[in-house]
Parts: structure tokens; sequence; C-alpha cells
């Protein structure tokens, strides 16, 4: 059995450690929340943008683009790009943990895929794996941009024009609820055409002219709207990563609840053990002067 001394230090250490989880849990709620407004403030902007694009394939039907799809590409040889979004930092529960799995089982499928990783937490496993990633493309998480959400959409749109991709996803956490993430993977480029020509859009029937082309508009358009996603994706994963760190120190506050709680009793237990001890010694020492007298 441990000594009184040592019980105590425990329970001061695990008393700091305590300090440190409940401060966590704060500084990750506010982030939460920040970013959860982030993204609430720029949702009606990209949905309109969708909107638009699906007012301009339901007018012309027929338009071909390259974003809408490439012609004469078998399917057993797309070469696929994966942007996988995990955290810089630990101690978020299963959220990279998640998010990993479900890269490593799209890489293992299609081998030849390209894969660029967002969070330095991801490529430190993949590195750790030998698995080839975009040296270049190399982003933090931490507080995401209009502007780098538009970096990374403009790269990925550059190697998909170019040929170098013919589909790019994205593979990223999604909150459900504040309870529940699951790692998810969409499709972004290229898009559903089926998605926009059966889009249901509130309003009346109007007739467009379209100048110089519904090419040059589409052109235009549908990288921001590609973008959209991607800002989507990381300010979700960005919730998510927060949401998870915060049910993981809640966690952590609790089970730090539960270990003082046992070391008091196990305190006390020795305490009271110390103090018979020496009551007994006592109560010894006097019967043996008693006896010395006698």
């Amino acid at each position: 059995m441990a000594s009184a001394r040592e019980i105590q230090s425990r329970m001061q250490s695990i008393k700091d450690t305590m300090k440190i989880t409940s401060a966590m849990y704060m500084i990750s709620s506010s982030k939460m929340q920040k970013a959860k407004k982030s993204l609430a403030d720029t949702e009606p902007f990209f949905f309109g943008q969708r909107n638009a694009v699906a007012r301009f394939m339901q007018c012309v039907p027929d338009t071909k683009n390259i974003f809408f799809g490439k012609e004469g590409v078998a399917e057993d040889q797309k070469k696929r790009g994966y942007i996988v979004i995990t955290a810089d930092k630990g101690l978020a529960g299963a959220y990279n943990h998640n998010v990993l799995k479900l890269a490593s089982e799209e890489i293992e499928k299609h081998p030849q895929s390209e894969l660029f990783v967002v969070g330095e937490l991801g490529r430190q496993y993949f590195m750790k794996k030998n698995v080839y990633i975009d040296g270049e493309f190399s982003y933090t998480v931490q507080n995401p941009t209009l502007y780098r959400a538009r970096h990374i959409g403009l790269q990925m749109i550059d190697k998909y024009v170019s040929g170098e991709l013919d589909e790019v996803y994205i593979i990223y956490t999604k909150m459900i609820n504040a309870f529940k993430m699951e790692a998810d993977m969409f499709q972004i480029l290229p898009l559903h055409r089926e998605e926009y020509l059966h889009k249901n859009l509130q309003g009346y029937n109007d007739q467009m002219m379209f100048h110089p082309s519904v090419e040059t508009l589409l052109d235009n358009l549908v990288p921001n709207v590609v973008c959209g996603f991607i800002y989507g994706a990381l300010v979700e994963s960005y919730a998510s990563e927060h949401n998870s760190r915060m049910m993981a120190m809640q966690t952590a506050t609790d089970s730090a609840k539960k270990m003082l709680h046992d070391l008091e009793i196990e305190y006390n237990r020795v305490r009271q053990a110390a103090i018979t001890q020496e009551i007994t010694e006592v109560i010894a020492g006097a019967k043996a002067q008693k006896s010395k007298k006698k």
C-alpha cells in the first residue's frame, strides 16, 4: 500500500491535470462556436452560387463543360486525387483515427491516386506509412479562411483541367450533431450533372441570355462552387475537431474526478491505519512503563 505522502502527491498531480483539461475544454468550446458562426455566415453565398449553376444547367441541359465530366476515360483508368483533412494536434478522441482509416481504405482501393493532406498529424501518419504525399500541399487547419480554401481549390482545378486528375474527392469529418461526428467523403470534381439538373429551385421559370457564352460563365462560376465545398469541409472539420476535443477533455476530467474520489478513500484508510498504529504504540509504551514501576 502506498504511503500517505505518495497518495497526496498523486492527488495533487491529478488536480493539476484537471486544470489543463478544463482549460482545453473551454478553449475548444470557444473555437468551435467561432467556426460554426463563420460557416453559417458564408453558407448563403455558396448556396446561391450553386443555385445559379443549377439555373444555367436547367436552361441549357445539353451544354458540355469539363467541370461536369470528361469523356472517353474508363473507370479503371481514372486518376483520382484525395484531399484529406486531419488535425494539427492530437487529444481529440477518435477524430483523426476515423479520417485516416477512411483515407487509407481509399488509397488501398486506388493505389495510383494522388494524396493531398491538410493537417500536420495526417502528414506525419502517411509519411510513416511511406505513402507519397504532395510535398507542396502543406497547410494547417487552424483558423480556416476563404483565401486558403480558394488557394487549395485552384490547385485542384488546375490539376483537373490539365488532365493530371480525372476526379477529386475530399475526406473530412462531418458533424452530425453535438455528440456525433463521422468521417465522410464526397466528390468535388467533376460536379454531378444530374444533381443540378434535378435541383428543386424556388421561383418563376425565367429565360436567360448568356454573354459571351454559357461555357465562359460556367468556367468562372464553377471554381467558386468548388472553393465553397472545400471551405465548408475545412470549417466543419475544424469545428468537429474541437467538438471531439471538448468531449475528450470532458471524459478526462470526469475520469480524474473519479480517480480523486478513489484516492481520497485510500488516503483516509492509510491515515486511519497510521493513527491506529500510533495509538497502539502509545498504549503499548504506557503498559511497558507501568510494568517497570511494579
